[in-house]
Formats: C-alpha cells, sequence, structure tokens
C-alpha cells in the first residue's frame, strides 16, 4: 500500500494544503484547504481551493474526507467550498473544537442560534481514533497545546501536524490563545516524538525565517534534534518557560477574528442578516494586550 502526496502553498497565508490518497483504489483526503479572502474589502475568493479540486479531479482521486487538524486562527477554511465540489467528502476535526467553539461563541457573543456542538462537522475525533482511507489509514493523534482540537494525522509514513509544530528553526506553536496550555503541547509533541525518526512531519505553516526558502517537510530524528523550542532534549520546564516568554511578545495574528469565526462553523461564513450581506465581528477592547 503506497501513499500520494501533493502539497499547495498559500502565500497570503504561507499556509500549506495537503492532498493524500492510496494509490491503488484513488481514495483521498484534503486537510487544510485555505480560502481566499482579502481582510481590506471582506472578499473572498477559491482560487487557491479550486487548484485543489482541479488537481484532484485531473489525478481521478475520490476525496472521501476533508481534514481540518484545528480552527485556525491565521487563514479561513475552504471546506465547503470543496465538499460543495466533491459531495461524497465529509469534514472531520477533533472533538475539543466543542471546547474552542463555546469560549469563541461567547467572545464574538454568537448567541443561541450558534450550536457549540461541533455538529457543523461531519465527524469528531479522539485520539487514536482511526479513518478508512482506501486501503490506507488515517490515525488522529490528539495534540492539544496550541487549541484544544488540535489533531495530527498519521497516514503511513507521514504524519500532517498541523501548528503544533514547525519547521526546527522555527520552532513550535504558540500557547497563548484561550484554552493554549505550553505544558500541554510539549507533552503532545513527544507523542510526535515518540514516533521513528524516519517518519516524515508535513508542515502546515512556514514563514521562512532569514529568508530562506518555504520549506514543509521535516522528520521526527530531525525535530528530536534541531527544533529551536523543544529539540536537543529541552525538558518541559525549559519549554514552559521558553514559550511563556515568548508567547508575551507575539502580536496577535491578523486574521484571528475572521478566521476563527468563520472556522469554528466548519468553514461557513455567518448567516447574512435582514439586507442579504453576512458580517464578520472583530470584538473591541476584549481580547490581546
Amino acid at each position: 500500500m503506497t501513499t500520494g502526496i501533493q502539497s499547495f502553498f498559500h502565500a497570503a497565508t504561507s499556509t500549506y494544503s495537503h492532498v493524500v490518497w492510496d494509490t491503488a483504489t484513488r481514495a483521498a483526503a484534503i486537510i487544510d484547504p485555505a480560502l481566499d479572502f482579502d481582510p481590506a474589502s471582506g472578499w473572498t475568493g477559491t482560487e487557491f481551493a479550486d487548484s485543489i479540486a482541479d488537481f484532484v479531479a485531473k489525478q481521478d482521486l475520490q476525496p472521501v474526507w476533508i481534514l481540518e487538524t484545528h480552527a485556525h486562527a491565521d487563514h479561513l477554511s475552504a471546506a465547503p467550498q470543496l465538499k460543495a465540489r466533491f459531495p461524497q467528502a465529509q469534514v472531520a476535526i477533533g472533538r475539543g473544537i466543542i471546547e474552542v467553539q463555546r469560549r469563541f461563541g461567547k467572545l464574538f457573543n454568537l448567541g443561541p442560534s450558534f450550536r457549540a456542538d461541533g455538529s457543523q462537522f461531519d465527524r469528531l475525533l479522539v485520539d487514536g481514533e482511526t479513518l478508512p482511507l482506501g486501503d490506507l489509514e488515517i490515525r488522529a493523534i490528539a495534540t492539544p497545546g496550541h487549541t484544544a482540537d488540535s489533531l495530527a494525522y498519521l497516514i503511513n509514513d507521514a504524519v500532517f501536524v498541523g501548528d503544533s509544530i514547525f519547521m526546527p528553526d522555527m520552532g513550535t506553536a504558540r500557547c497563548d490563545f484561550p484554552g493554549g496550555d505550553a505544558r500541554v503541547l510539549y507533552r503532545s509533541i513527544q507523542k510526535l516524538f515518540a514516533l521513528p525518526d524516519e517518519t516524515r512531519l508535513f508542515m502546515c505553516h512556514d514563514y521562512a525565517p532569514g529568508g530562506r526558502e518555504h520549506q514543509y517537510v521535516t522528520t521526527v530524528g530531525e525535530q528530536k534534534a534541531r527544533n529551536i523550542h523543544v529539540g536537543g532534549g529541552r525538558t518541559e520546564d525549559e519549554f514552559v518557560r521558553l514559550r511563556t516568554e515568548r508567547d508575551a511578545t507575539l502580536p496577535v495574528p491578523k486574521l484571528l477574528f475572521p478566521a476563527v469565526q468563520v472556522n469554528i462553523r466548519a468553514g461557513e461564513l455567518p448567516p447574512p442578516e435582514d439586507n442579504g450581506i453576512a458580517y464578520l465581528r472583530i470584538p473591541l477592547n476584549a481580547f490581546g494586550r
């Protein structure tokens, strides 16, 4: 059983989306698809998602899953647009999304019409749960710490890690969002480090520090040896201190409010109001600082 992998780079948000498939049956999963969004004008677009869908169609793949590693704070999900193109695909995320929905539902004052029960998604996953992908198997690895709903997906010798860990010279995800916990993230990363050293890790983001070329694949062994935040034998207490001090200096992500209030809805935009226009909410003087 062999795995095909094709990765797509969304330059506007430095996001990597991935298509993974069983080469025998052509069953496929689309991981972390991004929607085009211009925060200045409020316009959304599907050019990037269409490039993924066109690849899937050209390769005669059959998407059965659209997998979110978590409710992202740096890009809007294109899950609904891809599901419209491939209606047989189910959208899945970690069961921790319920906690994320409850926290941010209150922040955005979404009211009783917003159900904070995960029902916007087709499937809620827990640690160790498996999904079929043709003759292959997808195993969910819960990696909370950055967010409560964070998952990594293990498929053969490849893990799609979401935001929990980045390329070795970038380190790890921040833990200062509501529900984040640096100690929990450290322990989640140790679960990834327990995999064989040759296991490939596919990133969700790369910001090319120092102006280097963008990269998105590394290995467990390389991360254990070289990750600037959690590699080289760094202890849990050392990591918590480093992560906490660093997080205190970081700005709020530019797309946090648009992204999260869309992504906790499984990528659906807010419902239109009585004038036929949908609106995003920005809480004033209520977050950060």
